[in-house]
């Protein structure tokens, strides 16, 4: 057998709990599960920040926010710190992109050897600084959109995966003729992020389906939070929804969770026809999650399970079937890519940083910790996460108190532990543990400082409200 090729596939926004492997009983998404069913399915992956850019920059460079300093969605990368395209790309691999990327603009070298319809980031490379503004908090009034934008139908969004699809098959097709040194091939899908409108076809599969009703929605009764309620003043998307409007809303996610999939399974058919499939080892994740209703929330930026969880399966051959429980994170796929195609891999000196999923396959690591963080819009100050074993231990800078759940007791998060009677000396280690990787007040520094900075060069936040904003990011 020749070396290994590798497939990434990434969706936007996919929550793990929406897909069919691991474990939702009405979505329609056979072509992943096949992926997660004949390979390895990681029931405990993570992003390292549940926000496009920043988990895309740790995806690229296998490091954490507090590391590569892309704080939020106008702080993007743009190649200043070494990613594994690099590395494979200078030792003659062939690393190619098609679709959404999220970095800043074609004019910077991220690493890749070729970039097929990339998406950059709005704003001529700026993203979306609005965000920025955290004291005083601003508003965003766009958030209304999400709910009055529901399908079916066809969006920019879905064309765009169209386009991807068949940018992907064509590459293949013509890889079939080629000899070539081992390649990745990243495809990246922008779909099932919102607008919530699938077409009509995948819509129709859920269209009289009665799917489960969001959890934990009551005001006066879930967990109250001062940084969570005061990010859903700000991300206050379900304020839009009513009971009618959000049923059709989970209708087109599911839908477009079904899109997703059939994208997929047009690449993995030309892959087979292509004769590279005994040669091909594949991934499936998504650079985060959404909440979907769930704790009253849409969209993502919290530490809720169903925003930072993702789904993240490896197949292909040499890839047995098994289901692991390691916690892992979108920053061991840097390790993971090289290690498959017989790279040299650094050496990680902490069991938190980026390493193969290959050796978690051989030997399993339930205590291993993970960890995530968030600096952008809507939050008051920085959000530190820290999944070890059963635990999910949430630290907020500034003063905030802290959450600490017991995932495999209460996996929909609804019981705060972190002040009850008999968990102190959990509390205590998970918060050692945290600050032995970093300092989270100096971190949360940190990153003010350098949006401060980021503002200043933009002119100022006043100017900064002067520009388009927007709800998600648009296709040029």
């Amino acid at each position: 057998m020749r070396n290994n090729n590798l497939i990434i596939f990434m969706s936007d926004e996919h929550t793990r709990s929406v897909m069919g492997a691991y474990g939702n009983e009405f979505v329609h998404t056979p072509t992943l599960d096949r992926l997660a069913n004949s390979g390895v399915r990681f029931d405990n992956a993570y992003t390292p920040s549940p926000i496009c850019i920043s988990a895309r920059a740790s995806f690229a460079t296998g490091t954490q926010v507090f590391e590569h300093r892309c704080w939020s969605s106008a702080e993007p990368y743009y190649g200043q710190q070494q990613s594994w395209m690099h590395r494979l790309r200078d030792k003659g691999h062939e690393v190619v992109s098609i679709g959404k990327q999220h970095y800043r603009s074609a004019a910077d070298d991220t690493g890749f050897s070729e970039q097929i319809l990339p998406m950059y980031l709005a704003n001529h490379g700026k993203g979306w600084p609005q965000g920025l503004q955290r004291k005083p908090m601003a508003s965003f009034p766009e958030a209304a959109e999400m709910a009055a934008i529901l399908g079916p139908g066809e969006t920019d969004y879905t064309r765009y995966d169209r386009d991807i699809t068949s940018a992907a098959v064509k590459w293949l097709e013509q890889r079939a003729t080629m000899e070539s040194p081992p390649w990745v091939l990243f495809v990246s899908f922008i779909c099932p992020h919102f607008p919530l409108s699938a077409p009509q076809r995948f819509y129709d599969i859920y269209r009289d389906m009665k799917l489960p009703a969001p959890y934990d929605c009551d005001a006066a009764t879930r967990l109250s939070h001062p940084v969570i309620d005061e990010m859903r003043e700000f991300w206050n998307y379900a304020d839009y929804f009513d009971r009618d409007s959000e049923i059709e809303g989970l209708r087109n996610y599911y839908g477009l969770c079904s899109f997703l999939d059939d994208n997929v399974a047009q690449v993995l058919k030309a892959l087979q026809h292509s004769g590279l499939n005994d040669n091909t080892q594949i991934i499936y994740t998504s650079d985060h999650g959404d909440m979907t209703g769930n704790h009253g929330i849409w969209g993502k930026c919290y530490m809720y399970e169903d925003s930072v969880g993702i789904p993240l399966t490896f197949s292909g051959p040499g890839v047995e079937p098994s289901i692991n429980r390691t916690p892992v994170s979108l920053t061991d796929i840097a390790a993971t890519v090289e290690h498959a195609l017989g790279s040299t891999v650094m050496s990680a000196e902490s069991s938190w940083q980026s390493r193969p999923l290959q050796v978690f396959i051989d030997s399993p690591e339930a205590e291993r910790p993970i960890l995530s963080e968030y600096h952008d819009g809507g939050s008051p100050c920085g959000i530190f996460m820290l999944r070890q074993g059963r635990w999910k231990y949430v630290y907020f800078a500034e003063g905030y108190p802290a959450l600490l759940f017991d995932m495999q007791q209460d996996p929909r998060e609804l019981v705060n532990l972190a002040d009850k009677a008999g968990h102190a000396n959990t509390v205590y280690e998970l918060r050692q543990q945290l600050f032995q990787i970093l300092d989270p007040e100096e971190v949360n520094r940190q990153a003010f400082a350098g949006q401060a900075k980021m503002i200043e060069s933009l002119g100022g936040m006043e100017a900064i409200l002067s520009w388009p904003s927007f709800n998600h990011t648009p296709i040029d």
